[in-house]
Protein backbone atom coordinates (compact mmCIF):
# COMPACT_ATOMS: atom_id res chain seq x y z
CA UNK A 1 0.00 0.00 0.00
CA UNK A 2 0.99 3.63 -0.49
CA UNK A 3 1.23 6.19 2.30
CA UNK A 4 -2.10 7.10 3.95
CA UNK A 5 -3.70 10.31 2.69
CA UNK A 6 -5.23 12.92 5.03
CA UNK A 7 -7.29 15.83 3.62
CA UNK A 8 -7.83 19.13 5.45
CA UNK A 9 -11.19 20.66 4.47
CA UNK A 10 -13.55 23.38 5.67
CA UNK A 11 -15.10 26.70 4.71
CA UNK A 12 -12.88 29.69 3.81
CA UNK A 13 -10.71 31.46 6.42
CA UNK A 14 -10.89 28.92 9.26
CA UNK A 15 -7.10 28.41 9.22
CA UNK A 16 -6.70 25.29 7.05
CA UNK A 17 -3.45 26.44 5.41
CA UNK A 18 -1.99 27.59 8.74
CA UNK A 19 -2.76 24.15 10.21
CA UNK A 20 -1.33 22.45 7.11
CA UNK A 21 1.95 24.40 7.41
CA UNK A 22 2.16 23.69 11.16
CA UNK A 23 1.68 19.93 10.70
CA UNK A 24 4.14 19.76 7.78
CA UNK A 25 6.71 21.86 9.63
CA UNK A 26 7.27 24.25 6.70
CA UNK A 27 5.42 27.01 4.87
CA UNK A 28 4.30 25.02 1.84
CA UNK A 29 0.89 26.67 1.52
CA UNK A 30 0.27 30.41 1.16
CA UNK A 31 -1.41 31.95 4.23
CA UNK A 32 -3.29 35.24 3.96
CA UNK A 33 -6.43 36.80 5.48
CA UNK A 34 -7.96 37.05 1.98
CA UNK A 35 -10.57 34.28 1.44
CA UNK A 36 -9.88 31.98 -1.50
CA UNK A 37 -6.07 32.21 -1.47
CA UNK A 38 -5.67 28.40 -1.61
CA UNK A 39 -7.30 27.10 -4.80
CA UNK A 40 -5.69 23.83 -5.83
CA UNK A 41 -4.84 20.83 -3.68
CA UNK A 42 -1.48 21.34 -1.94
CA UNK A 43 0.39 18.19 -0.90
CA UNK A 44 2.91 17.84 1.92
CA UNK A 45 4.70 14.98 3.66
CA UNK A 46 3.92 14.63 7.34
CA UNK A 47 5.09 12.33 10.14
CA UNK A 48 3.73 11.59 13.59
CA UNK A 49 4.89 8.83 15.97
CA UNK A 50 6.90 7.23 13.14
CA UNK A 51 3.80 7.06 10.95
CA UNK A 52 4.34 8.81 7.61
CA UNK A 53 1.41 10.13 5.62
CA UNK A 54 0.49 12.58 2.86
CA UNK A 55 -1.37 15.72 3.94
CA UNK A 56 -3.59 17.66 1.49
CA UNK A 57 -4.57 21.30 1.93
CA UNK A 58 -7.70 22.36 0.02
CA UNK A 59 -9.46 25.58 -0.88
CA UNK A 60 -12.37 26.80 1.24
CA UNK A 61 -15.67 25.10 0.36
CA UNK A 62 -18.59 27.37 -0.54
CA UNK A 63 -21.34 24.78 -1.25
CA UNK A 64 -23.73 26.98 -3.24
CA UNK A 65 -21.52 29.61 -4.89
CA UNK A 66 -21.88 30.14 -8.67
CA UNK A 67 -18.47 31.84 -8.99
CA UNK A 68 -16.31 29.99 -11.57
CA UNK A 69 -13.17 29.79 -9.43
CA UNK A 70 -15.09 28.97 -6.21
CA UNK A 71 -17.02 26.18 -7.93
CA UNK A 72 -13.75 24.69 -9.24
CA UNK A 73 -12.22 25.02 -5.75
CA UNK A 74 -15.22 23.03 -4.47
CA UNK A 75 -14.52 20.35 -7.09
CA UNK A 76 -10.84 20.25 -6.07
CA UNK A 77 -11.87 19.78 -2.42
CA UNK A 78 -14.24 16.96 -3.46
CA UNK A 79 -11.38 15.23 -5.33
CA UNK A 80 -9.24 15.49 -2.17
CA UNK A 81 -12.07 13.99 -0.09
CA UNK A 82 -12.50 11.12 -2.57
CA UNK A 83 -8.77 10.26 -2.47
CA UNK A 84 -8.33 10.64 1.32
CA UNK A 85 -8.20 7.89 3.94
CA UNK A 86 -8.98 10.34 6.78
CA UNK A 87 -10.56 13.82 6.66
CA UNK A 88 -9.86 16.70 9.08
CA UNK A 89 -12.78 19.16 9.15
CA UNK A 90 -11.48 22.54 10.36
CA UNK A 91 -13.90 25.00 12.01
CA UNK A 92 -13.48 28.37 13.75
CA UNK A 93 -14.33 28.69 17.46
CA UNK A 94 -14.59 32.49 17.15
CA UNK A 95 -17.52 32.39 14.73
CA UNK A 96 -19.12 29.27 16.19
CA UNK A 97 -21.10 26.83 14.04
CA UNK A 98 -22.38 28.54 10.88
CA UNK A 99 -24.64 27.15 8.16
CA UNK A 100 -21.69 26.42 5.84
CA UNK A 101 -20.07 24.24 8.54
CA UNK A 102 -23.23 22.12 8.76
CA UNK A 103 -23.42 21.78 4.95
CA UNK A 104 -19.74 20.78 4.70
CA UNK A 105 -20.19 18.26 7.57
CA UNK A 106 -23.19 16.73 5.78
CA UNK A 107 -21.12 16.47 2.56
CA UNK A 108 -18.32 14.68 4.45
CA UNK A 109 -20.70 12.27 6.17
CA UNK A 110 -22.01 11.20 2.75
CA UNK A 111 -18.42 10.28 1.76
CA UNK A 112 -18.34 7.55 4.43
CA UNK A 113 -14.71 8.42 5.32
CA UNK A 114 -13.41 8.75 8.93
CA UNK A 115 -13.75 12.40 10.00
CA UNK A 116 -11.78 14.19 12.74
CA UNK A 117 -13.39 17.45 13.85
CA UNK A 118 -10.85 20.24 14.53
CA UNK A 119 -12.04 23.41 16.29
CA UNK A 120 -9.35 25.93 15.41
CA UNK A 121 -8.30 29.28 16.94
CA UNK A 122 -8.57 28.06 20.54
CA UNK A 123 -5.54 30.20 21.32
CA UNK A 124 -5.80 30.23 25.13
CA UNK A 125 -4.47 27.35 27.25
CA UNK A 126 -6.82 25.57 29.61
CA UNK A 127 -10.54 24.96 29.44
CA UNK A 128 -12.05 25.65 26.00
CA UNK A 129 -14.47 28.59 25.61
CA UNK A 130 -18.22 27.92 25.88
CA UNK A 131 -18.61 28.25 22.09
CA UNK A 132 -16.49 25.09 21.71
CA UNK A 133 -19.29 22.81 22.91
CA UNK A 134 -21.77 23.83 20.22
CA UNK A 135 -19.61 21.96 17.66
CA UNK A 136 -21.04 18.69 19.05
CA UNK A 137 -24.17 19.68 17.07
CA UNK A 138 -22.37 18.77 13.83
CA UNK A 139 -22.73 15.09 14.76
CA UNK A 140 -19.08 14.21 14.10
CA UNK A 141 -18.14 12.99 17.57
CA UNK A 142 -15.80 14.71 20.04
CA UNK A 143 -14.24 17.92 18.66
CA UNK A 144 -10.55 18.60 19.33
CA UNK A 145 -9.48 22.12 20.32
CA UNK A 146 -6.48 23.34 18.34
CA UNK A 147 -4.50 26.52 17.85
CA UNK A 148 -2.85 26.21 14.43
CA UNK A 149 -0.91 29.45 15.04
CA UNK A 150 0.67 28.33 18.33
CA UNK A 151 0.53 24.56 17.77
CA UNK A 152 -1.62 23.79 20.85
CA UNK A 153 -3.61 20.60 20.45
CA UNK A 154 -1.98 19.45 17.20
CA UNK A 155 -0.58 16.37 18.97
CA UNK A 156 -4.06 15.33 20.16
CA UNK A 157 -5.37 15.95 16.63
CA UNK A 158 -2.70 13.74 15.01
CA UNK A 159 -3.19 11.02 17.67
CA UNK A 160 -6.83 10.83 16.58
CA UNK A 161 -5.95 10.89 12.86
CA UNK A 162 -3.45 8.00 12.92
CA UNK A 163 -5.97 5.75 14.71
CA UNK A 164 -7.67 5.32 11.34
CA UNK A 165 -4.52 4.34 9.41
CA UNK A 166 -4.27 0.73 8.18
CA UNK A 167 -1.52 -1.19 9.98
CA UNK A 168 0.14 -2.36 6.74
CA UNK A 169 0.50 1.12 5.21
CA UNK A 170 3.76 1.41 3.26
CA UNK A 171 5.80 4.25 4.68
CA UNK A 172 8.87 4.00 2.47
CA UNK A 173 9.45 6.82 0.02
CA UNK A 174 10.83 5.94 -3.38
CA UNK A 175 14.26 7.42 -4.05
CA UNK A 176 13.94 6.82 -7.80
CA UNK A 177 11.09 9.33 -8.17
CA UNK A 178 11.99 12.24 -10.48
CA UNK A 179 10.73 15.66 -9.33
CA UNK A 180 9.72 17.81 -12.30
CA UNK A 181 8.85 21.54 -12.02
CA UNK A 182 6.61 22.87 -14.80
CA UNK A 183 7.50 26.56 -15.17
CA UNK A 184 6.71 29.41 -17.52
CA UNK A 185 4.89 32.71 -17.81
CA UNK A 186 1.09 32.84 -17.19
CA UNK A 187 -1.37 31.09 -19.52
CA UNK A 188 1.10 28.89 -21.44
CA UNK A 189 -0.75 25.73 -20.34
CA UNK A 190 1.20 24.51 -17.30
CA UNK A 191 -1.87 23.34 -15.38
CA UNK A 192 -3.37 21.83 -18.55
CA UNK A 193 -0.18 19.79 -19.04
CA UNK A 194 -0.26 18.47 -15.45
CA UNK A 195 -3.96 17.57 -15.80
CA UNK A 196 -3.33 15.82 -19.14
CA UNK A 197 -0.46 13.81 -17.64
CA UNK A 198 -2.43 12.93 -14.49
CA UNK A 199 -5.56 11.98 -16.44
CA UNK A 200 -7.72 14.04 -14.07
CA UNK A 201 -8.45 17.66 -13.20
CA UNK A 202 -5.58 17.88 -10.76
CA UNK A 203 -5.28 21.69 -10.87
CA UNK A 204 -7.75 24.41 -11.80
CA UNK A 205 -7.52 25.51 -15.45
CA UNK A 206 -8.83 28.91 -16.47
CA UNK A 207 -8.13 31.61 -19.04
CA UNK A 208 -7.78 34.02 -16.10
CA UNK A 209 -4.05 34.72 -15.67
CA UNK A 210 -2.84 33.95 -12.14
CA UNK A 211 -5.33 31.15 -11.41
CA UNK A 212 -2.59 28.87 -10.04
CA UNK A 213 -0.99 30.38 -6.93
CA UNK A 214 0.65 27.59 -4.95
CA UNK A 215 3.10 25.02 -6.31
CA UNK A 216 1.07 21.80 -6.39
CA UNK A 217 2.53 18.27 -6.48
CA UNK A 218 1.09 15.46 -8.60
CA UNK A 219 2.47 11.91 -8.31
CA UNK A 220 2.55 9.93 -11.57
CA UNK A 221 3.66 6.32 -12.03
CA UNK A 222 3.67 4.74 -15.49
CA UNK A 223 5.75 2.53 -17.78
CA UNK A 224 8.41 5.28 -18.01
CA UNK A 225 9.00 5.54 -14.24
CA UNK A 226 7.86 7.46 -11.16
CA UNK A 227 7.47 11.22 -11.23
CA UNK A 228 6.27 14.11 -9.09
CA UNK A 229 5.07 16.96 -11.31
CA UNK A 230 5.08 20.36 -9.60
CA UNK A 231 2.67 22.83 -11.21
CA UNK A 232 3.81 26.38 -10.46
CA UNK A 233 2.33 29.86 -10.72
CA UNK A 234 3.03 31.76 -13.93
CA UNK A 235 6.02 34.08 -13.53
CA UNK A 236 5.38 37.64 -14.71
CA UNK A 237 7.75 40.61 -14.88
CA UNK A 238 8.48 42.03 -11.43
CA UNK A 239 7.07 45.42 -12.45
CA UNK A 240 3.66 43.79 -13.00
CA UNK A 241 3.59 41.86 -9.72
CA UNK A 242 1.82 44.22 -7.33
CA UNK A 243 -0.49 41.77 -5.53
CA UNK A 244 1.02 40.49 -2.26
CA UNK A 245 -0.41 37.00 -2.82
CA UNK A 246 1.16 36.87 -6.29
CA UNK A 247 4.52 37.81 -4.75
CA UNK A 248 4.17 34.76 -2.48
CA UNK A 249 3.38 32.69 -5.61
CA UNK A 250 6.63 33.79 -7.28
CA UNK A 251 8.55 32.73 -4.16
CA UNK A 252 6.72 29.36 -4.19
CA UNK A 253 7.61 28.88 -7.87
CA UNK A 254 11.29 29.48 -7.12
CA UNK A 255 11.13 27.05 -4.18
CA UNK A 256 9.56 24.48 -6.53
CA UNK A 257 12.45 24.88 -8.97
CA UNK A 258 14.96 24.51 -6.13
CA UNK A 259 13.52 21.15 -5.00
CA UNK A 260 13.00 19.82 -8.54
CA UNK A 261 15.54 17.78 -10.49
CA UNK A 262 14.21 18.63 -13.96
CA UNK A 263 12.44 21.80 -15.15
CA UNK A 264 10.03 21.76 -18.09
CA UNK A 265 10.11 25.34 -19.44
CA UNK A 266 6.85 25.90 -21.29
CA UNK A 267 6.57 28.25 -24.28
CA UNK A 268 3.32 29.27 -25.99
CA UNK A 269 3.69 28.22 -29.66
CA UNK A 270 1.15 30.85 -30.77
CA UNK A 271 3.09 33.69 -29.11
CA UNK A 272 6.66 32.53 -29.66
CA UNK A 273 9.68 33.48 -27.58
CA UNK A 274 9.43 36.47 -25.21
CA UNK A 275 11.89 38.17 -22.88
CA UNK A 276 10.03 36.74 -19.89
CA UNK A 277 10.61 33.19 -21.22
CA UNK A 278 14.38 33.77 -21.11
CA UNK A 279 14.14 35.03 -17.50
CA UNK A 280 12.12 31.99 -16.41
CA UNK A 281 14.60 29.67 -18.15
CA UNK A 282 17.51 31.61 -16.64
CA UNK A 283 16.24 30.81 -13.13
CA UNK A 284 16.36 27.05 -13.85
CA UNK A 285 19.77 27.41 -15.53
CA UNK A 286 21.25 29.38 -12.62
CA UNK A 287 20.03 26.76 -10.13
CA UNK A 288 21.72 24.01 -12.16
CA UNK A 289 18.59 22.00 -12.99
CA UNK A 290 18.06 19.67 -15.92
CA UNK A 291 16.09 21.68 -18.51
CA UNK A 292 13.64 20.85 -21.29
CA UNK A 293 12.00 23.49 -23.49
CA UNK A 294 8.43 22.37 -24.23
CA UNK A 295 6.61 24.33 -26.94
CA UNK A 296 2.93 23.93 -26.02
CA UNK A 297 -0.24 24.53 -28.15
CA UNK A 298 1.55 23.11 -31.20
CA UNK A 299 -1.86 21.91 -32.46
CA UNK A 300 -2.88 25.58 -33.00
CA UNK A 301 0.05 26.41 -35.31
CA UNK A 302 -0.41 26.25 -39.09
CA UNK A 303 2.31 23.96 -40.36
CA UNK A 304 4.13 22.96 -43.52
CA UNK A 305 7.13 20.68 -44.02
CA UNK A 306 9.62 23.19 -42.56
CA UNK A 307 7.63 24.80 -39.72
CA UNK A 308 9.12 22.71 -36.89
CA UNK A 309 12.72 23.00 -38.12
CA UNK A 310 12.42 26.78 -38.58
CA UNK A 311 10.82 27.18 -35.14
CA UNK A 312 13.55 25.04 -33.55
CA UNK A 313 16.35 27.08 -35.19
CA UNK A 314 14.82 30.33 -33.95
CA UNK A 315 14.46 28.99 -30.40
CA UNK A 316 18.05 27.75 -30.40
CA UNK A 317 19.12 31.31 -31.23
CA UNK A 318 16.80 32.81 -28.58
CA UNK A 319 17.99 30.33 -25.93
CA UNK A 320 21.65 30.53 -26.95
CA UNK A 321 22.68 30.73 -23.27
CA UNK A 322 21.27 27.22 -22.73
CA UNK A 323 21.92 25.55 -26.08
CA UNK A 324 22.18 22.22 -24.23
CA UNK A 325 18.39 22.10 -23.56
CA UNK A 326 16.41 19.77 -25.85
CA UNK A 327 13.29 21.23 -27.50
CA UNK A 328 10.03 19.28 -27.79
CA UNK A 329 6.78 20.35 -29.46
CA UNK A 330 3.69 19.22 -27.54
CA UNK A 331 -0.02 19.83 -27.07
CA UNK A 332 -1.42 19.45 -23.56
CA UNK A 333 -4.93 19.62 -25.05
CA UNK A 334 -4.55 16.72 -27.51
CA UNK A 335 -1.82 14.78 -25.67
CA UNK A 336 0.59 15.10 -28.61
CA UNK A 337 4.12 13.79 -27.76
CA UNK A 338 3.45 13.49 -24.01
CA UNK A 339 4.95 9.97 -24.03
CA UNK A 340 8.10 11.40 -25.61
CA UNK A 341 8.17 14.08 -22.87
CA UNK A 342 8.34 11.36 -20.16
CA UNK A 343 11.27 9.69 -21.93
CA UNK A 344 13.04 13.04 -22.28
CA UNK A 345 12.57 13.88 -18.58
CA UNK A 346 14.10 10.54 -17.55
CA UNK A 347 17.00 11.02 -19.96
CA UNK A 348 17.74 14.61 -18.86
CA UNK A 349 17.62 13.55 -15.18
CA UNK A 350 20.31 10.88 -15.77
CA UNK A 351 22.43 13.44 -17.66
CA UNK A 352 22.12 15.94 -14.79
CA UNK A 353 23.29 13.22 -12.35
CA UNK A 354 26.12 11.91 -14.59
CA UNK A 355 29.52 11.32 -12.99
CA UNK A 356 32.64 11.09 -15.19
CA UNK A 357 35.84 9.46 -13.95
CA UNK A 358 38.94 11.64 -13.57
CA UNK A 359 40.90 9.44 -16.00
CA UNK A 360 38.37 9.88 -18.82
CA UNK A 361 38.08 13.61 -18.16
CA UNK A 362 41.83 14.10 -18.45
CA UNK A 363 41.95 12.10 -21.67
CA UNK A 364 39.45 14.60 -23.14
CA UNK A 365 41.45 17.49 -21.65
CA UNK A 366 44.73 16.27 -23.22
CA UNK A 367 43.06 15.88 -26.62
CA UNK A 368 41.37 19.31 -26.39
CA UNK A 369 44.57 21.19 -25.40
CA UNK A 370 46.51 19.45 -28.20
CA UNK A 371 43.93 20.63 -30.75
CA UNK A 372 43.64 24.22 -29.46
CA UNK A 373 46.51 25.61 -27.41
CA UNK A 374 45.56 27.31 -24.11
CA UNK A 375 45.69 31.14 -24.20
CA UNK A 376 48.82 33.17 -23.42
CA UNK A 377 49.45 36.62 -22.02
CA UNK A 378 52.81 38.47 -22.09
CA UNK A 379 54.71 35.27 -22.72
CA UNK A 380 52.95 33.29 -19.97
CA UNK A 381 50.84 30.37 -21.18
CA UNK A 382 47.93 28.87 -19.27
CA UNK A 383 48.75 25.37 -18.01
CA UNK A 384 45.87 23.08 -17.02
CA UNK A 385 47.45 20.40 -14.84
CA UNK A 386 44.38 18.21 -14.49
CA UNK A 387 40.60 18.22 -14.17
CA UNK A 388 38.24 16.29 -11.89
CA UNK A 389 34.48 16.20 -11.32
CA UNK A 390 33.59 17.51 -7.85
CA UNK A 391 29.82 16.97 -7.81
CA UNK A 392 26.66 16.24 -9.79
CA UNK A 393 23.33 18.11 -10.24
CA UNK A 394 24.74 19.91 -12.12
CA UNK A 395 28.03 18.26 -13.18
CA UNK A 396 30.74 20.47 -11.66
CA UNK A 397 34.34 20.26 -12.85
CA UNK A 398 37.39 21.56 -10.98
CA UNK A 399 40.38 22.63 -13.10
CA UNK A 400 43.80 23.03 -11.48
CA UNK A 401 45.85 25.65 -13.36
CA UNK A 402 48.99 27.75 -12.99
CA UNK A 403 47.15 31.11 -13.35
CA UNK A 404 43.44 31.81 -12.95
CA UNK A 405 43.51 35.06 -14.89
CA UNK A 406 44.67 33.26 -18.06
CA UNK A 407 41.69 30.91 -18.08
CA UNK A 408 39.43 33.00 -20.33
CA UNK A 409 35.70 32.32 -20.54
CA UNK A 410 36.01 31.49 -24.26
CA UNK A 411 38.47 28.67 -23.54
CA UNK A 412 36.22 27.41 -20.75
CA UNK A 413 33.34 27.24 -23.28
CA UNK A 414 35.61 25.36 -25.67
CA UNK A 415 36.45 22.74 -23.02
CA UNK A 416 32.77 22.48 -22.08
CA UNK A 417 31.87 21.78 -25.71
CA UNK A 418 34.59 19.12 -25.96
CA UNK A 419 33.31 17.36 -22.83
CA UNK A 420 29.72 17.48 -24.12
CA UNK A 421 30.84 16.12 -27.50
CA UNK A 422 32.28 13.02 -25.80
CA UNK A 423 29.93 12.43 -22.86
CA UNK A 424 26.67 14.06 -24.00
CA UNK A 425 25.42 15.95 -20.92
CA UNK A 426 22.32 16.88 -22.90
CA UNK A 427 19.75 18.92 -21.03
CA UNK A 428 21.99 19.90 -18.11
CA UNK A 429 24.11 22.96 -17.40
CA UNK A 430 27.68 22.48 -16.21
CA UNK A 431 29.86 24.38 -13.76
CA UNK A 432 33.61 25.03 -13.86
CA UNK A 433 35.64 25.84 -10.73
CA UNK A 434 39.13 27.19 -11.48
CA UNK A 435 41.86 26.73 -8.85
CA UNK A 436 45.49 27.72 -8.89
CA UNK A 437 47.77 24.94 -7.72
CA UNK A 438 49.99 27.42 -5.88
CA UNK A 439 47.81 30.11 -4.33
CA UNK A 440 49.31 33.61 -4.25
CA UNK A 441 49.89 35.03 -0.80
Amino acid sequence: MSKPVVAIVGRPNVGKSTLFNKLCGSRLSIVDDTPGVTRDRIYGDCEWLNRHFLLIDTGGIEPYSDDIILSQMRRQAQLAIDSADVIILVTDVRTGVVATDSEVAAMLLRSGKPIVLCVNKCDTIGEPPMEFYEFYNLGLGDPIQVSSVHGHGTGDLLDEVIKYFPEDADEDEDSDTVKVAVIGKPNVGKSSLVNAIAGEERTIVSDIAGTTRDATDTYIENEFGKYIFIDTAGLRRKSRVDDAIEKYSVIRARMAVERAQVCVIMIDATEGFTEQDSKVAGMAHDLGKGCIIAVNKWDLVEKDGKTMDDYRKKLMKDFSFMSYAPIIFISAKTGQRLDRLFELIKFVDTQNAMRISTGKLNDVLADATARVQPPTDKGRRLKIYYMTQASTRPPTFVCFVNRKDLFHYSYQRYLDNQIREVFGLEGTPTRFVIREREQKK
